[in-house]
């Protein structure tokens, strides 16, 4: 197996995995990035977002992992978030998913990050499985806030005193 950068020529297949990893999820609706998007968002010059594909002995993509930098604010150094981690049905349980998390938590401590952090569903009990195999804990004191759709544009267009 191998490990690689995206490419700009990897975003139709990068959509695609996309795609597959939501019709896993149960919520293939929600899926709804575009090549022109994920070409932009990933492959633009002041790029935020990455993307590490992982391609089987015979070039075949098999799966890749989508991630992004945050902050901690008590480490005051860097962090990894994973945004997505997929492999496709014909390759799991190969060593794919674990190739491609040692590779993200190689780069971290290469560069100094402090932490390697995602979500998992929690009815996913192979994913959960194969993660807490790993050393992976759970932050099951914390509760994940979202603001999105009619909320976030309520909130973002709301103007409060001192605001400009």
């Amino acid at each position: 197996m191998k490990i690689r950068a995206a490419v700009p020529g990897d975003a139709a297949t990068m959509v695609r995995l996309i795609r597959e990893l939501a019709r896993y999820e149960k919520a293939p609706l929600q899926a709804k990035a575009t090549v022109v998007q994920v070409s932009r968002a990933f492959f633009s010059k002041d790029a935020k977002v990455f993307c590490d594909i992982i391609e089987a002995e015979d070039g075949a993509v098999a799966g890749f992992a989508v991630w992004f930098l945050n902050f901690s604010t008590w480490q005051g150094v860097h962090g990894m978030y994973l945004e997505d981690l997929f492999v496709k049905p014909a390759y799991r349980g190969r060593g794919y998913g674990k190739a491609l998390l040692n590779h993200l938590a190689r780069k971290c401590v290469v560069n100094g990050y402090g932490r390697l952090q995602w979500w998992v569903l929690d009815w996913n009990r192979p994913a959960i499985e194969f993660y807490q195999a790993m050393g992976a804990v759970a932050m099951d004191k914390w509760t994940v806030y979202r603001l999105s759709g009619v909320a976030l544009k309520r909130l973002g267009g709301a103007r409060f005193r001192g605001q400009s």
